[in-house]
């Protein structure tokens, strides 16, 4: 059978911290359908990795005392261990500090440049380091990042940029052209509407404060910014080459098939990536999905209230099915999904353990009781009558193949799953209304007992096969009781379910009955949580409040020596009547009195002040806060938990002494 080729891919994780449970819902959701494809008959490659620079990067690796490539050779093996503790059957694993991606990164973009789309200009504006993310100030919401809303700082630095708004045209059109290029539709409108319509901006695509990253190949002053480096992954893994001598990968996959992503990040696939793309005259990917988020109950997870989860604790208490299936059931197809131990712990027990593993476990077991664990030969069954729930039983089994395919087809991923759990439903029903224990106690209804049991061998064989793609282990534990009758090996996978007539081999051994899931004891389970939970707030709590901001670059004791830094004592203090944070005080400083205007009032009642000795930086120049003049600086301290304390000296050392 000549495949025909088939890419997907993930986005790259990036190397920051270890990812928690609803990061790691991409590539389950993008495994399962590459094991859908390769069941369609397609030749699959199936691309993930990590993104592995940038300024986040660089702190942390400096915040940890530790270079940059230790720390994300160190993520990235913990993210490889994810995606293979949780069955993912990637073709191959890119990280963007690999040799031959930073050599083709490179190439990239010295073609762009040479062509006239990157330029190099100067950047005015707003920085946010967790997103890395450049903004303007009509961009911001509320004066804070509009993608993650933490705070942003000032940024001016020179910067080459890449000529977006050039092709805005071409993009709003070509888009709009090609209705299913963004999906689902909403992501779509999002990205015109929001995005593309309002006018693009050129986009900035190197740095120069920033160390970790790929150098600029004719400017070594730059690093190439995330959005070149990163999004480059999709072709680079492939053995795109700017200069026209692509390897074999390239040729055979590309372009993808479909993208799959984050909704958070649809702007940079569908707008950056794209745009860069026609620059470069390479074909373009056919789509790109962006799948929401998962949420630990309606909220964000977060070390400090204790509520994230990671893959591998959940693995280790549920197994590594039964945590694919509920990430693949549990988000809807167009609004955020919901992960919480309760509902976990409810759906392994309704569907896994009893509507699946029983349904199993009973109907192996009846054919070992009833039939000495062999299935039942063609003759007996065929002398029985049959019934209405027969074909009922028959009409869901042969619809459940086209069912999954529809709704795979349109990412439709949860309803997939439940499809296919429609036909174990319908399974438990049909034991229910055929009652093969009454059966078996009537010599004269054998065959029809038969005929039962090889029904629901075949609906059992059917869900076997085609709950694969979402649970290979629970699927191939299933199949082993259910021994298919010869295949052509040229026939694809996925057409071996959609007949029921003739599924099971007649005369095979079903073996020994075993449970699939055990069920779980809910109480016990949520008792362990709380108390993982609350250990885990109180560790995050003590790391925070324990976390010591970075030292300042190293400086000489002549530099240090220009701050004159000497005890006074606090005379008299104030509010200032402008403002809601300022007290005016004034201090001793053993050779006059002076007035300093300080930001404290937030912590500090002005009778709490008068008296104390404490340190000021006497050789600032003076300025004016709110109109009142300010002499100097007292000392204070940050607090982690954002609030302050001056630093008083002791009361015996007399004003003016100087701090050596």
């Amino acid at each position: 059978m000549n495949k025909q080729p088939y890419y997907l891919t993930t986005a790259i994780a990036y190397t920051s911290r270890k990812p928690h449970i609803g990061n790691t819902y991409e590539i389950v959701m993008t495994d399962a359908l590459a094991r859908f494809r390769r069941m369609q008959g397609y030749d699959v490659f199936f691309l993930t990795g990590t993104d592995e620079h940038g300024q986040k990067i660089e702190e942390i690796a400096k915040e940890t005392g530790i270079t940059p490539q230790e720390h994300v050779d160190k993520i990235a093996g913990e993210i490889r261990a994810i995606c293979d503790l949780l069955g993912a059957s990637y073709d191959k694993f890119i990280r963007t500090t690999d040799d031959y991606h930073v050599k083709a990164v490179q190439d990239i973009f010295q073609r762009l440049y040479d062509q006239g789309d990157i330029y190099k200009g100067e950047y005015v504006g707003k920085y946010c380091t967790p997103c890395e993310s450049f903004w303007t100030e009509s961009q911001l919401v509320d004066g804070k990042c509009p993608d993650c809303g933490r705070e942003v700082r000032d940024a001016r630095e020179e910067a080459y940029f890449l000529k977006l708004s050039k092709y805005q045209k071409w993009l709003e059109e070509y888009i709009e052209e090609h209705p299913d290029f963004i999906y689902p539709e909403s992501r779509k409108k999002e990205m015109l509407n929001n995005f593309i319509k309002p006018g693009l901006q050129d986009l900035c695509v190197s740095r120069t404060t920033v160390k970790w990253g790929i150098p600029v190949p004719f400017d070594d002053n730059h690093v190439i910014y995330i959005w070149i480096d990163a999004l480059s992954n999709y072709i680079t893994a492939l053995g795109y080459d700017a200069n026209g001598n692509h390897g074999e990968l390239y040729k055979k996959y590309w372009p993808a098939n479909v993208h799959i992503i984050g909704k958070d990040i649809v702007r940079f696939h569908s707008i950056y990536w794209i745009i860069m793309l026609h620059m470069l005259g390479a074909p373009l990917p056919k789509q790109i999905f962006g799948h929401p988020w998962m949420l630990f109950g309606s909220d964000k997870m977060s070390k400090s209230r204790g509520n994230v989860i990671y893959a591998d604790e959940l693995v280790n208490r549920f197994g590594v099915d039964a945590v694919r299936y509920y990430l693949l059931t549990e988000m809807p197809f167009a609004s955020d999904g919901s992960i919480t131990y309760e509902t976990m712990v409810e759906r392994f027990n309704s569907d896994l353990a009893n509507t699946l593993g029983n349904l199993v476990n009973r109907t192996v077991a009846m054919v070992n009781q009833y039939f000495g664990g062999i299935v039942p030969e063609k003759e007996l069954i065929a002398s029985a009558p049959s019934e209405d729930c027969d074909a009922d039983l028959q009409r869901v089994a042969e619809e459940t193949a086209a069912n999954l395919t529809k709704y795979l087809d349109a990412f439709r991923v949860s309803d997939a799953v439940d499809s296919v759990m429609e036909l174990a439903r319908r399974c438990n029903k049909y034991i229910d209304e055929t009652t093969p224990w009454v059966l078996a106690k009537n010599p004269d209804a054998r065959p029809r007992l038969a005929k039962v049991m090889y029904n629901l061998l075949s609906g059992i064989r059917i869900i076997g096969g085609l709950i694969a793609p979402f649970m290979p282990e629970t699927a191939a534990k299933i199949l082993v009781h259910t021994p298919q009758t010869a295949v052509s090996e040229d026939e694809a996978e996925i057409s071996r379910y959609e007949k029921f007539d003739g599924m099971v081999q007649y005369g095979a051994a079903v073996g020994e009955a075993k449970p699939l899931f055990q069920r779980v004891d809910a109480k016990a389970v949520m008792a362990e949580v709380a108390a993982m939970q609350e250990a885990a707030a109180k560790a995050a709590k003590q790391a925070e409040a324990a976390k010591t901001e970075p030292f300042a670059e190293e400086i000489g004791i002549e530099t240090f020596a220009q701050s004159d830094i000497r005890v006074a004592e606090v005379v008299s203090c104030e509010k200032v009547k402008k403002s809601n944070k300022l007290l005016c005080l004034q201090l001793f400083d053993g050779i006059a009195q002076r007035q300093v205007v300080s930001g404290i009032a937030k912590w500090y009642a002005p009778e709490d002040l008068v008296g104390k000795k404490v340190l000021l930086v006497a050789n600032l120049k003076p300025v004016k806060l709110c109109g009142v003049e300010s002499n100097g600086m007292i000392c204070a301290a940050d607090l982690p938990d954002g609030g302050c304390k001056v630093l008083f000296a002791d009361k015996d050392i007399p004003a003016g002494a100087r701090l050596h």
